[in-house]
């Protein structure tokens, strides 16, 4: 192993698994370099079908440079509709070519309007929203531009295929968050969620709209700065700029409310979006979850086999991890359990903390309690009003994938689960800033 890059760190991934030096190289030199298509897993029925029963309609779109929430609300705001309308199966990068689902509550017949770098088809209609996690995975290729050393791209490949045990033309990585879940060039949603779960409001806000990062410039950084050192809303809200949409949000509100106790700024942090709301507590959720698998990395266990104390889950029928069917290991089906992962009908999991989460036993036990000491959380700080609260769930501590490597450019193409980054395994390959991989 060795050390992640610092930005990295600030997140919990505190390795790379692969020794061998990175290709180099830059990714999303053009949105086309960068592409993402959803493998879908919601039936629908004809778009005639009787809006009473099937109030929502399904959409594709493919989108070309769009940020899935700023397409939302641009295409609510042509449609005269409010946001909280529409929903879709995953969030995915603003820079790239994405083919993704989309629900919309839409009772007469629907008609969309024209939206630049947008292509949109009516598919039918449901009884229920398409809702985050509704598809089996996605589907990538993507292409490195500069690329130094392509050489070393099978060196990195042989590493990953000896860690996952896995078969030829086979890779597998820890199943890391990726940055964007914490913001690649200010990584700061996990901090908001984790000010959230211990109780702390005001700083879950001054963890958003204060909190300057070296990335950004420097009149941004000088709000940001002015936000923290002052509690000044008024004269906060004239500096902090235009394009920091979500943080003046917060901060009017807080003007309008005094920003004085703890309901002004529960208040404040509810201006975000439902799903920007629950992307806070998740970001929290996930950076003491790849804390744990660094820690398990540091230890030297195994990822894609058990060992005491465990927990794993089966695999649902088409073949992915089914959380919600977990089995601890104990002592006497620790080997029965191994062969299971081995034919990819069982996986190795670790928590994301809410507030129904059961620890594991053994080392991986020690592993999850440490990390939540240290960061002095305990599964009930999960119990929040509304959108900020949690149950939990568990995950997949090892994700794998065919990967096809061809050249010129150097394209990796590979499919992965809902939920897992492409850019954790990339990261493997390159070797690179965060910033060049965004």
């Amino acid at each position: 192993m060795r050390p992640a890059h610092p930005v990295e760190r600030a997140v919990g991934i505190d390795y790379y698994v692969s020794d061998a030096d990175g290709v180099g190289g830059r990714l999303r030199a053009a949105p086309e370099d960068f592409r993402v298509r959803e493998r879908e897993a919601v039936d629908v029925e004809p778009l005639d079908a009787d809006p009473g029963a099937y109030p929502n309609v399904v959409f594709r779109a493919t989108l070309r440079n769009w940020d899935t929430n700023d397409f939302v609300a641009v295409l609510a705001d042509r449609l005269g509709f409010s946001r909280e309308r529409f929903s879709w199966a995953g969030t995915k990068d603003k820079r790239a070519v994405t083919t993704q689902l989309f629900s919309v509550r839409w009772l007469d017949d629907p008609a969309f309007p024209d939206v630049g770098g947008a292509e949109i088809e009516a598919l039918g209609r449901t009884g229920r929203p398409v809702l985050f996690g509704d598809l089996r995975g996605n589907e990538f290729e993507i292409a490195v531009r500069d690329a130094a050393h392509p050489d070393r791209a099978p060196a990195v490949s042989e590493a990953l295929r000896a860690f996952g045990d896995c078969a030829a033309g086979q890779v597998a990585v820890p199943n890391y968050f990726g940055q964007q879940r914490f913001g690649t060039r200010r990584p700061v949603t996990h901090e908001v969620g984790l000010a959230l779960a211990r109780g702390d409001w005001e700083g879950a806000v001054i963890a958003y709209a204060g909190n300057p990062s070296e990335r950004e410039p420097e009149s941004t950084r000088e709000a940001r700065r002015y936000v923290e050192e002052t509690r000044d809303w008024a004269g906060a809200l004239e500096r902090l700029p235009g394009r920091l949409g979500y943080e003046r949000a917060m901060v009017h509100r807080l003007v309008e409310n005094g920003g004085e106790g703890e309901a002004d700024f529960a208040d404040a942090l509810r201006t975000a979006p439902n799903n920007v709301q629950r992307l806070f507590v998740n970001a929290a959720q996930s950076y003491l979850f790849n804390r744990m698998l660094s820690a398990r990395l540091d230890r030297g266990l195994p990822f894609h086999r058990p060992v005491v104390g465990d927990v794993v889950c089966f695999a649902d029928d088409h073949g992915l991890p089914d959380p919600d069917r977990g089995q601890r290991v104990t002592e006497r089906r620790v080997d029965t359990i191994a062969r299971h992962c081995a034919r990819g009908r069982a996986f190795v999991t670790a928590p994301l903390v809410g507030t129904e989460t059961e620890l594991a036993d053994g080392e991986q036990g020690e592993i999850e309690r440490e990390v939540l000491d240290d960061e002095g959380i305990a599964p009930e700080d999960f119990d929040l009003p509304g959108e900020f609260g949690s149950t939990g769930t568990r995950r997949a501590i090892l994700v794998a994938t065919e990967l096809d490597v061809a050249d010129d450019p150097l394209t990796f193409s590979f499919s992965l689960p809902s939920g897992s980054y492409a850019t954790v395994l990339l990261r493997e390959y390159l070797k690179a800033d965060p910033a060049e991989m965004r």
